[in-house]
């Protein structure tokens, strides 16, 4: 793959156990390290380190109240971030971890109020990557306790999920001591299932990956559909919107572009930026998709949305937000 021109950031396409150990020690100074996961690219920085944090929000262009998910190299890592720590939290990680999934926990002293967005609590995940796993190891072996990382976009921009989508995004902000690691397009897509863990039971914060059918087999529990109000990731109102315009479920008309299951046919004059066959595509091409309605110009984007209780549920979570505008 040829690398990107771009104006700031070194874009690492030979992601080697060396590039691995380098970008730890580039975390470890205080810049910036934007790295693949399996849901979407982050953007990341030494979770303890006040200023390496404060650039993250500066780049992003994020509200300071906004908190911040903790990327761990291991389950065991949990304890470090929360003293409070319910069985049925430990039964979630065990069975989905490393994998698409965030747990809201109460927080440690560890987690400061620029982790957690001046919350009781933060939010934890190990992410199922090969790059992501490698750089939170090569990390923890020189002293890091985890990586803070949101998506590695301007704030309520479409989420990456290629490398070059997060150059795109983020170039012209980063310095010249910051990374971007290239480690393909990420295979789910979407960004992870939230799970607030500090009730008596779970409750799901943003819907992703993991159903809500999967954590009740997990927990043995019924999920919970109210309490406490918790700020988490990608929760706002107006969110993952490119600058078109995204309107759900209604017929296009000539020049919009479209984005429906492979079954269902384009109108004529009609632009068609994907065609997933199934739900699990449909997620992991729906970003991809929507950015490239910007790269056309397009006015307009057109979402047939798909239906089941699958990833599903995350798919339409995320357009109703997109279709709110920025």
């Amino acid at each position: 793959m040829s690398e990107p021109n771009i104006a700031s950031g070194q874009f690492v396409s030979n992601c080697t156990a060396d590039a691995m150990d380098r970008a730890a020690e580039v975390l470890k100074s205080g810049a910036l390290v934007a790295f693949p996961t399996e849901t979407v690219y982050g953007l990341g920085a030494d979770a303890t380190n006040a200023a390496a944090v404060a650039r993250i929000y500066k780049v992003k262009g994020r509200p300071a109240d906004h908190p911040l998910i903790v990327h761990l190299a291991d389950m065991q890592d949990i304890a470090d971030w929360s003293d409070d720590i319910p069985e049925y939290a430990i039964a979630l990680a065990r069975d989905f971890w490393p994998g698409p999934m965030t747990l809201i926990l109460k927080r440690s002293e560890l987690a400061k109020d620029f982790i957690t967005g001046g919350q009781e609590t933060v939010g934890l995940r190990v992410p199922d990557h090969v790059i992501a796993l490698a750089l939170l190891s090569s990390f923890k072996k020189i002293g890091g306790k985890g990586i803070a990382a949101p998506s590695a976009n301007r704030f309520g921009h479409v989420s990456p999920t290629t490398a070059a989508a997060a150059s795109e995004e983020l170039s012209p902000y980063l310095s010249a001591q910051d990374l971007i690691l290239d480690g393909g397009a990420s295979a789910v897509g979407v960004e992870s299932t939230i799970i607030d863990c500090t009730s008596q039971l779970p409750r799901i914060l943003r819907p992703g990956a993991i159903t809500a059918q999967q954590i009740a087999d997990s927990t043995g529990l019924s999920l919970s559909d109210s309490g406490e109000e918790i700020r988490v990731s990608g929760a706002l109102d107006h969110h993952y919107s490119p600058e078109a315009k995204v309107l759900l479920d209604i017929e296009p008309i000539s020049g919009d572009g479209f984005i429906a299951l492979a079954h269902i046919q384009t109108p004529e004059a009609v632009i068609r930026l994907a065609s997933p066959k199934n739900n699990d595509e449909f997620a992991r091409v729906l970003y991809t998709a929507l950015r490239a309605a910007d790269q056309q110009s397009l006015a307009r984007v057109v979402v047939m949305q798909p239906t089941g209780n699958d990833i599903s549920v995350a798919i339409r979570d995320r357009l109703l937000r997109a279709s709110r505008g920025r």
